[in-house]
């Protein structure tokens, strides 16, 4: 017979240098949910002690990594720490959880067995609403994306990508949710090998949706619930580092879908473009101090 008072849910943050915007993350945790929760902080720069200090504060578990495997990697890890939960909350610490949202979650993803992950509407701090749930990348939408996206923001493939025309208020089903903060069901994350530990920064969400996918689960995106996505953890003084990191995971991820022998063209040309690009952004940011992905 299953324990009644064995949470069915567990909670995992990843901690990297996080220790001004960990606390009010952990804070939000008791009212996202009526029942009991089970908490992981997994530390990618344990040599801080702030993250220990923190969780151990708050009864959340805490997880120390030896070395840094990415965001990914460090998730895989903490759901390994929470044997025998049915469901995973993956977040980052600079999310605060709105009230009751892994309810809502939970509610969504009970009505069908074929739902893999539901991600909620991720809030900026000015209270409007980040594009989370988006289509899987194509080489149309990829491409057009990246040569327009920061020339003419309306234009036709960033909204097909973002799904920026569909209206904030309704729930359904996307090719990916964004990993910010979604809830994914551990039999169908444990299925398909979690995140793929390849991707150090950016695209291991895409990816893990994209697989969802392939594997027949459905990810749904549910703004009954709703989280706040802060953004006070970005790193400005690591920029350039990150711009390269998200077009080499833009890179890897295409190049993982279209595999086959036949398309190495099309592979060469996105890593030339992709390398183009990730050089242009880094100019101007470097000139302007601000350029968005």
């Amino acid at each position: 017979m299953a324990d009644k008072t064995q949470p069915s849910v567990g909670i995992v943050t990843v901690a990297y240098r996080s220790g001004r915007v960990l606390p009010a993350f952990l804070d939000s945790v008791p009212g996202a949910a009526s029942g009991p929760l089970r908490v992981v902080v997994v530390d990618n720069d344990p040599s801080r002690g702030d993250a220990r200090r923190l969780a151990e504060a708050s009864g959340a578990g805490y997880v120390p990594l030896p070395s840094n495997p990415g965001y990914g990697g460090a998730v895989n890890a903490g759901v390994a720490a929470l044997p025998g939960v049915e469901w995973i909350l993956v977040s980052n610490p600079d999310v605060v959880l709105g009230e009751g949202v892994v309810d809502a979650l939970l509610a969504r993803a009970e009505t069908d067995t074929g739902i893999g992950a539901v991600g909620p509407a991720v809030h900026n701090p000015d209270g409007s609403v980040y594009p989370s749930a988006r289509a899987v990348p194509s080489l149309r939408t990829g491409v057009g994306h990246a040569l327009f996206a920061n020339l003419w923001q309306r234009n036709p493939w960033t909204q097909a990508y973002r799904r920026e025309t569909d209206p904030s208020d309704q729930t359904r089903d996307a090719g990916w949710l964004s990993g910010s903060c979604l809830l994914v069901r551990r039999s169908a994350f444990d299925e398909i090998g979690g995140f793929d530990e390849g991707y150090f920064m950016y695209f291991e969400d895409v990816d893990l949706g994209y697989r969802l996918g392939k594997a027949g689960y459905r990810n749904v995106y549910e703004p009954a619930a709703s989280v706040t996505h802060t953004g006070a953890h970005s790193t400005g003084s690591e920029s350039a580092r990150m711009v390269a990191a998200h077009h080499e995971s833009a890179r890897r991820f295409l190049s993982k879908k279209y595999s086959g022998w036949w398309l190495w063209p099309v592979r060469v040309a996105l890593r030339a473009g992709l390398s183009l690009r990730s050089r242009a952004i880094t100019r101007r940011l470097r000139r302007d101090g601000a350029a968005p992905l």
